[in-house]
């Protein structure tokens, strides 16, 4: 049933959606009439809403660029590589590679998401190369599909930048409640957990359902490709230039340095969370990924590679995120923010809130493609109705945190990163995850209801 209900949805896609910087410009020019339209604000202010909010993400727009360079080079890293071919020979059907890929990006996008994202490329890569090698016959855009399906559970786990947000000390979050909220109310809550686990399952379920049959068309990944970065070497005593292998040259390739820095980091983690327990902030997710690269990479030169080779792949959030930062700028100085998130609170009840905050952030997240960005928009509005409510403030947090990783499946700006690394078009993969946006938001609208009846 789905496969076939996918297939109308990926002949659409592939026909008719633009380029990612399209999508930018037409929704900036969207969010521009609908302040026009809804709102007391003139052309002029809203010109300078927006040309004003082109900076105000900038912080938040590096955080993320980092984010996704250190989940880039973790997941090149020799350790991490060597496990990916060695997982990527687990899957002996078409349907245990498909499940297999959505499986490993939600572990990994749990982690981290810019580990998630990597891992779902370089993976499917490889997954679809040692299939083909094997003679199974996989459909490389479904792969991709389904490890950018995984991605979808990352607002849930250690680096969902809402719940860290209101985790954060001095935070807006603890200003407005006048208190820290815990991971463990949110993150770490029981009804969080079991619904990463249902969440997975049902990702799994859906995008090995959506395999295709024997007699449809299938896409193979092209004869010869391989994963990228492969490690190059000096011979002989020798640079690749043909100059002699200098003292630098050796000190350019040994661990020392790294492990050092890296030693360095970890003891800086360790004293951080002995005096601050199990506080997470963006900041230190960012260092904790760094401290693992520095302990696995092979050497400076190697760590070198791998930086310039991922920040080929940071490019289009940093030319992409000040555009939506300026539609942020839009939403937020003209009210129009206000306007949309006002019409689910005036609907809500203390059992129905965490919906409305989860069914407006997926809304909103169209709009303005940036968990931390939204949440420091959205949730203001949702926290002071969990007050007048009764409700407890980590539902909303979570509620808003699920709508932003549920629509991603549909908002392209994420997977630009990983379609450069598999080299696909959005239009390949996006009639596959339509499907698995529709299944998930029974999933997690259901989590919301279940939490706010708790």
């Amino acid at each position: 049933m789905l496969r076939v209900l996918s297939q109308p949805m990926v002949k659409v896609v592939e026909r008719w959606l633009p380029g990612s910087l399209v999508f930018a410009t037409v929704l900036t020019l969207v969010v521009a009439a609908l302040a026009l339209g809804l709102t007391d604000a003139g052309p002029v202010k809203v010109v300078l809403a927006w040309g004003d909010g082109l900076t105000g993400l900038l912080a938040f727009m590096t955080q993320m660029a980092l984010i996704l360079l250190l989940g880039y080079v973790l997941a090149n890293t020799g350790p991490v590589r060597r496990l990916m071919d060695r997982a990527a020979a687990i899957p002996r059907t078409p349907a245990q590679a498909y499940g297999f890929v959505a499986l490993a990006s939600a572990v990994s996008a749990l982690i981290t998401w810019g580990l998630g994202l990597v891992v779902a490329a370089l993976l499917s890569i490889e997954v679809a190369r040692q299939g083909r090698d094997r003679g199974i016959r996989l459909h490389y855009p479904l792969l991709v599909a389904a490890g950018y399906s995984g991605f979808s559970v990352w607002h849930m786990g250690y680096s969902g930048s809402g719940p860290l947000a209101a985790a954060t000390p001095g935070s807006f979050v603890v200003k407005q409640t006048g208190t820290i909220i815990p991971i463990t109310a949110t993150i770490f809550s029981s009804w969080n957990l079991i619904g990463i686990l249902v969440a997975v399952a049902a990702i799994v379920v859906t995008v090995v359902l959506l395999r295709p049959r024997l007699e449809d068309r299938v896409v193979e990944l092209p004869q010869g490709a391989r994963l990228a970065n492969e490690e190059v070497h000096g011979e002989h005593g020798f640079t690749e230039g043909g100059e002699a292998y200098t003292p630098a040259d050796r000190i350019d390739d040994s661990r020392v340095v790294t492990v050092i820095m890296g030693v360095l980091l970890l003891a800086y983690l360790v004293a951080y969370f002995a005096t601050e327990g199990f506080a997470l902030t963006l900041d230190i997710v960012n260092w904790t990924f760094l401290c693992l690269i520095l302990l696995l990479v092979d050497s400076p030169r190697r760590l070198g590679e791998l930086v310039a080779d991922a920040a080929r792949n940071v490019g289009d959030i940093l030319l992409q995120f000040p555009f939506y930062a300026g539609i942020l700028g839009i939403m937020t100085a003209t009210g129009l923010i206000q306007i949309f998130s006002d019409v689910f609170v005036a609907i809500s009840t203390p059992q129905t809130l965490g919906l409305f905050a989860f069914l407006a952030g997926g809304i909103t997240n169209m709009f303005v493609p940036s968990g931390g960005g939204q949440f420091a928009v959205q949730a203001p509005v949702f926290l002071e109705a969990a007050t007048q409510l009764g409700v407890d403030p980590a539902i909303v947090v979570m509620g808003i945190a699920y709508g932003d990783q549920w629509t991603n499946l549909i908002q392209p700006f994420w997977a630009l990163p990983m379609l450069a690394i598999a080299r696909l078009r959005i239009r390949d993969v996006m009639g596959y995850t339509s499907i698995v946006l529709v299944v998930l938001g029974v999933v997690f609208g259901g989590i919301m209801v279940v939490a706010g009846s708790l």
